[in-house]
């Protein structure tokens, strides 16, 4: 089979389209001219009619398409294409060909091999693979969400996760949403208050989507999310505080009470010092050096060594399986924390003490996890990736 019977076939150019030739040029391009044929007028295949002949009015000269490469050689599309009259209102219109993309300046099945890259890696390593510039890529990416948007569906969505990203340098923020069911990036938006939430629940309503659905919002402690959440979500959305966002202040806590007492105490500073990553980590992590050097602290008065023990604890009752067993802990480990603080400067178990009155104050949220069993793992995991994104396209904005 001929190179001019053979790329039709492989093109699926029907009997409206033809290949006129293929040439070789100088820069190791394969270029595959084609041309329409008879068939494209009398059968009416344009976007201008439905019925019945179209004529020609011209030709607009030398388009030209990205295509497959051709073994390692890349492969163009050129084409005359036609323009045709439209038979209701008489505008002139050009012809749209069935291997174009969206982006004029790639076919459909080019499209879909970037889109398939770009999935799994940044924008510039894809530009790189394929040969292309990362700018013609992000136009082509913006395309294809500006063109799937009208057809998503977010009917289904219940349980919403809601984070802070850092958008660039000087304190500039924005909020993600994401379905945590369907594992998907729902908005993004630029701003740290309580607008986002409007912003959010606006766009919610274009993809057949409604607020009133959403069942639970798993979200940090932060008063501004939850007051956002609350005045545009409604009183239906029950707050959800997972785990990480409990012992993540807990384990701050620890280390700032071992920053404060090693620089307060003068006793306490031999015994701390070149310590901090021990009291990171949990026992199971620990080397068996590590091990007899935390328990030989633990016999100690150490504060550091009281607030790495509530920390344990309170990992531990993160763990128990029912709700109303961690809602009981919870409060007497907060109980414990205040007992305990009363022995110890203020200064120096200050933090403790807040992570504790921050537990009480949320006790309504936190045991929700117990029910809901999300958590923004996801959520936590897509930052990742929008920081990647960042970091290929310097200075840039992700919004």
């Amino acid at each position: 089979m001929s190179p001019e019977k053979l790329f039709p076939e492989l093109l699926n150019l029907g009997a409206a389209w033809r290949v006129g030739e293929i040439d070789f040029d100088p820069d190791g391009r394969v270029l595959i001219r084609v041309e329409e044929t008879e068939a494209f007028w009398r059968e009416g295949r344009s976007i201008f009619a439905e019925d019945g002949a179209v004529k020609c009015y011209d030709y607009v000269g030398g388009v030209c398409w990205r295509h497959l490469n051709v073994f390692e050689h890349r492969g163009d599309i050129v084409c005359r294409l036609p323009r045709a009259p439209c038979l209701k209102t008489g505008k002139v219109y050009r012809v749209t060909p069935p291997w174009e993309g969206l982006s004029i300046a790639f076919t459909k099945a080019f499209e879909a091999l970037a889109i398939l890259l770009m999935r799994e890696m940044p924008v510039c390593p894809a530009a790189c693979l394929i040969n292309e510039t990362d700018t013609r890529l992000w136009r082509l990416l913006r395309a294809q969400v500006e063109h799937a948007w009208p057809c998503v569906d977010w009917s289904e969505v219940s349980i919403v996760g809601c984070d802070e990203l850092s958008a660039r340098k000087g304190h500039r923020y924005g909020r993600v949403f994401c379905d945590l069911v369907g594992k998907r990036v729902l908005f993004a938006v630029e701003g740290k208050d309580k607008s986002v939430w409007e912003k959010f629940v606006a766009a919610l309503g274009e993809p057949h989507g409604h607020y009133r659905a959403i069942t639970g919002i798993s979200m940090d402690m932060s008063p501004g999310y939850i007051a956002g959440a609350d005045q545009n979500i409604g009183s239906q959305a029950r707050g959800v505080f997972d785990k990480f966002h409990v012992i993540a202040p807990v384990s701050k806590a620890v280390d700032d009470t071992r920053r404060q007492e090693s620089r307060q105490e003068r006793s306490a500073r031999p015994a701390l010092k070149g310590t901090p990553w021990l009291w990171r980590k949990n026992p199971e992590n620990l080397t068996g050096k590590e091990t007899a050097e935390i328990k030989e602290l633990q016999g100690k008065p150490l504060a550091t060594a009281r607030a790495y023990q509530m920390r344990l604890v309170l990992q531990d009752i993160s763990r128990l399986p029912d709700e109303t067993s961690a809602r009981q802990k919870m409060c007497e480990w907060c109980r414990w924390v205040k007992m305990v603080a009363r022995k110890y400067p203020t200064l120096i178990f200050g933090k403790m003490l807040r992570a504790a009155a921050m537990i009480e104050n949320h006790l309504e949220g936190i045991p929700a996890h117990w029910q809901s069993r999300t958590t923004k793992a996801f959520l936590e995991g897509g930052n990742s990736v929008f920081s990647a994104v960042k970091r290929a396209k310097p200075g840039a904005s992700v919004w």
